[in-house]
């Protein structure tokens, strides 16, 4: 699902010592992307997200950033051939920062809470990305991830807001 925001272009203009020249339009655009709910663990996202900003084909040059408006999950760039990656980065996070550990203090929303605020602040939650020629320019392996720490988070929502030149 999404929602729009903000869609619109500018015109850019080149001053010369006889006036201004149009030289293109920048496009702004602003989409809440609302992803699927997702079991605990490590998801590629990267279609979901492009499936719902088609302006991106419309970008010759440009930034994509995304934000994902939750304090117990992330996104994160990464490899996207091999599932094994996805599958370590869990079983990592989970030993670095075990549910229910006894060091840990806030638990009024479970064993899984905390350590999903920390695996958040330790991931990130926003990413951005370069478009050029209508598409992301990530690296050959690269991918979005969403990083699910809850066991039931729910779905996830992204602000995702691109601008760049037409």
């Amino acid at each position: 699902m999404r929602r729009d925001f903000f869609p619109r272009n500018s015109t850019l203009y080149k001053v010369t010592a006889t006036g201004r020249e149009v030289v293109g339009s920048v496009l702004f655009h602003q989409a809440i992307i609302r992803l699927q709910s997702r079991r605990r663990g490590f998801h590629l996202v990267t279609g979901e997200i492009l499936a719902a900003i088609p302006e991106v084909a419309k970008v010759r040059t440009g930034i994509l950033h995304l934000f994902l408006q939750h304090t117990s999950a992330s996104l994160l760039l990464s490899e996207n051939a091999d599932p094994d990656v996805r599958g370590d980065f869990e079983h990592w996070s989970n030993q670095a920062i075990p549910d229910g550990a006894d060091y840990l203090v806030h638990r009024l929303e479970g064993p899984d809470d905390m350590p999903a605020h920390l695996k958040s602040g330790i991931y990130g939650t926003s990413q951005t990305i370069p478009v050029g020629g209508g598409r992301l320019l990530l690296g050959t392996w690269q991918g979005v991830y969403l990083g699910e720490h809850r066991d039931e988070g729910g779905s996830r929502t992204v602000v995702a807001t691109l601008w760049g030149k037409e």
